[in-house]
């Protein structure tokens, strides 16, 4: 089911299936809340209330103009999600961009969560790793956004290293391609809200919830991807050190999108979690 909640920093809209304690997930740059279709379904029946927000974090449809769009905006945007919805000892699920946001709620905004699942995910320095760092810089030139919103729809540049190419090992159907890419596209103002966030991306803010996770006690799943391509296995192992009640997991088989390479074991994972 596909609804919509009003926030301070505007409206959003969100999927929701099954009933039980709440887990929610957050998916990260250049995707919305299609990113979890394969798992969700799991979750739910295993008796789950799972929900997930599409962010404006470029595949949104909905253009937030007043909302502040920074790292630390959005964590509060996804705080005041929970909160809207009356949602408590929430077990929040995260990938790429998202695992960042979550690590920065986590720290700021501890009040409502239960636990965490990150999966491969920005942290410490690596807030973006490369080749996704470049576009922090890039997007500052003007008219860089709309010529990366006409780029995006080619599958050529889809399949490239530095858009979607290294995140799915078998791909990312077309349909839900599609529902990536075009929402920037479309809109002109869904492209100077991705353009706000990426100007304001930088490490620091990555590195200041480092500083402060030491202080998160709650269970956090590590899922690590043991063929991921984007993000060093390192960064996990270096986020189970600080974090006082973590476990660390590898699936095999995947690459960053684990919701897509092995949606099975991911849902299993988050369920055996949860409970």
């Amino acid at each position: 089911m596909v609804d919509t909640v009003t926030l301070p920093a505007g409206t959003i809209a969100y999927t929701e299936q099954g009933a039980g304690r709440p887990v929610v997930f957050i998916h990260g740059l250049l995707v919305n809340a299609n990113l979890w279709r394969e798992v969700i379904p799991l979750v739910a029946d295993a008796g789950f209330r799972c929900l997930a927000p599409t962010l404006p974090l470029g595949a949104h449809r909905k253009p937030m103009p007043e909302a502040d769009l920074t790292p630390p905006g959005l964590a509060k945007l996804i705080a005041d999600f929970l909160a809207a919805l009356d949602l408590d000892d929430v077990t929040v699920v995260a990938n790429d961009t998202g695992g960042a946001l979550t690590q920065i709620l986590m720290v700021n905004h501890p009040e409502r969560i239960g636990r965490v699942v990150l999966t491969p995910c920005d942290a410490f320095e690596e807030f973006f790793p490369k080749p996704f760092d470049a576009l922090t810089r890039l997007i500052r030139t003007p008219g860089a956004a709309w010529l990366l919103s006409r780029a995006l729809q080619f599958p050529a540049v889809q399949r490239q290293p530095n858009s979607f190419g290294w995140l799915a090992k078998r791909g990312i159907p077309d349909e839900i391609m599609a529902s990536y890419v075009r929402p920037c596209r479309d809109s002109g103002a869904i492209r100077r809200d991705l353009k706000r966030f990426l100007v304001g991306v930088d490490n620091r803010h990555t590195l200041a919830a480092a500083d402060k996770l030491r202080g998160f006690t709650k269970p956090v799943l590590l899922v690590r991807a043991a063929e991921d391509k984007v993000f060093k296995a390192s960064l996990f192992d270096r986020l189970a050190a600080i974090l006082p009640d973590a476990r660390l997991v590898e699936v095999a088989d995947s690459w960053t999108f684990v919701s897509e390479d092995q949606p099975d074991r991911l849902a299993r994972l988050v369920v055996e979690f949860a409970r």
